[in-house]
Formats: structure tokens, sequence, C-alpha cells
């Protein structure tokens, strides 16, 4: 089966699901479900567990206590795998995703080609954890632009390298999920979809992170277009008025839930009205016990189906 084939059934059993997301209702309409049923699965970041001589098992345990459904872990790594693996069938606290951890220091838009070589290496190894470890996604910062980066040389080059992986992923049955940063590049939710929808392949999708759009736009209008290229979500709070004080980074100095310009009602409406009922992870300073049961409680805040 062909490329164009696979993504022409993709889409044709997403719009299936979003035809069934609108039965449940959209932006303007209501939903309602029972306790717990159609809940967006939690997950923390392993970084985010930030307590000195804890073993990965202690950490395991500490964000199931917490309760968190699943974590998120970077790669390539210095942590035992089998270490994680114990932890995971101890635990039950699943690993969803992996985050490639080698994509802003060797980008896919590097005009270097032993850059790009590296990259590809770091986006493979990541691949290769995330089937070990039985995550679905791999994250991946597609490329950077910059003053001596194109952007136009950014988006031919990097699509040319992720189009040489998509094999790959096909056979790890591990899907690339493109997250919007602040990298100078994708700054729209129609180039996003344009820019995955060239692949023509249902194993590159999106993951949406909240926060980070909130600097230049608004979270419902990304979710909106992604709808079904959306693999996974990551949550934080953003204030642009905290940026305009102190600068950019400043802006994301504020709680989930507490006052900013990430509208959490409406975000939870859209991801319902796409259908999108997957894993939610928080991606925010961590810290011990109680920051993560604040963390935790915060989730479950914002993120309320009613």
């Amino acid at each position: 089966m062909n490329s164009e084939i696979k993504r022409r059934e993709f889409l044709k059993i997403s719009a299936a699901g979003l035809t069934a997301a609108g039965a449940v209702g959209g932006l303007g309409g209501t939903y309602a479900f029972g306790a717990g049923e159609g809940a967006f699965k939690k997950a923390i970041g392993f970084g985010m567990i930030r307590i000195e001589d804890m073993s990965v098992m202690d950490k395991f345990k500490l964000a199931k206590e917490v309760g968190f459904e699943g974590i998120e872990i970077g790669a390539p790594n210095q942590l035992d795998d089998k270490e994680i693996l114990a932890a995971q069938d101890a635990t039950g606290l699943k690993v969803h995703g992996v985050v490639d951890s080698v994509h802003w220091r060797k980008p896919f838009s590097d005009p270097d080609p032993a850059v790009r070589e590296e990259g590809m290496a770091g986006l493979k190894e990541a691949l290769d954890k995330a089937k070990m470890y039985g995550a679905d996604t791999v994250l991946l910062v597609p490329a950077v632009v910059n003053k001596e980066i194109s952007y136009s040389y950014a988006y031919r080059q990097s699509q040319e390298e992720i189009r040489k992986v998509i094999p790959y992923a096909e056979k790890l049955d591990v899907k690339i999920a493109l997250e919007n940063v602040w990298n100078n590049f994708l700054l729209s939710p129609v180039e996003m979809v344009r820019y995955i929808d060239e692949f023509e392949s249902p194993m590159i999708g999106a993951y949406f992170d909240c926060g980070n759009i909130a600097r230049y736009g608004w979270p419902v209008h990304w979710i909106e277009a992604l709808g079904e290229r959306i693999f996974k979500v990551h949550v934080k709070a953003y204030s642009r008025e905290l940026e305009n004080k102190e600068g950019p980074r400043a802006g994301f100095g504020i709680e989930m839930g507490d006052e900013g310009d990430v509208d959490w009602p409406q975000i939870v409406e859209a991801l319902v009205k796409v259908g999108y009922r997957s894993w939610v992870t928080s991606e925010v300073r961590g810290g011990d016990r109680a920051r993560l049961e604040d963390i935790k409680q915060r989730m479950d805040n914002i993120l309320k189906l009613t």
C-alpha cells in the first residue's frame, strides 16, 4: 500500500471520527459524559519529578500515587531501559510518548549534512526507544529558523529529512508528532496543516502545545484547523501581560487555571469537537510530591468534561 492510499484511508477514518464527535457537540454546543467516561488521559514528563537520589522505580511509583496515568520520557537518554520497563510493569504507569532530545541541537533545517545526519540518528534512536517502551509517538521539533537559516530552506529541507524516516516509523508503528514551539517556523495553523498533509502519511501529525501558541495566537483556532492531525497535547499556561512586562519567557510564570491567556473551557470544548480523547501531558515546572500533587489537581480542574 503506497503512502497516498494510506493517507486517503487515514483521512477517511478521521472523517468518520469527526462525524462521531459532532454527535456529542461542538464549539458553542453542549456535551456530556458520565463519570470518567471519555476523560483525557493525564501524564507528566519524567524530568518533572525532581527529587534527588530517587530511583526510576520510585519516580514511577510517585507519579502513579499522585494520580497520573502516564509518563513521557526524552530520548536518547542515559536511563537504564530495563529499569524503565520494570517500573512500567510494576506500576502500570504507561510510557505513552518519547520526546526527541536532540532536535534543537541537531535540527533537520541545519545546512550542514553532518548535523542533519546526527539529528536523524537521534530521531531513530528515539523511535527505537518508543517501540521498546510501548509508546506510540515521538515528539519532534521539525526545524529551526534563524538569521542564518531561511524559512523556505527550513521548510524544504526538514520535509526532505522527515520523508526519509517515514518507512522506519511505519516499520516500528510509532508516529512522529510535530510540536509547535518558538522555533520561528510553522507560525499559523493553516500552514502547519499544509506542512503535515504534504507528507501524505498517517505517521506524521501534530503534538499540540496549548501554552506555546498563546504568545502569538489562540489555541482554539489551531485545534479547529489541525483536527484529526493532533496526536498528542501538552498543557501549560501563558500570560501576555507578564510577557509584556518582563519578556516572552516570563509569560510562562503563571499556573494552569489561574488568570492568563489560555481559555481552558474553550480548549476542552474544541478538543471534544475534533474527537480528541488521548493523552494530555503537563509541561511545567516540576518538583517534589507536593508540587506534583498540585499539578495533577490543576490538570483535573482545567480538563473537566461536563
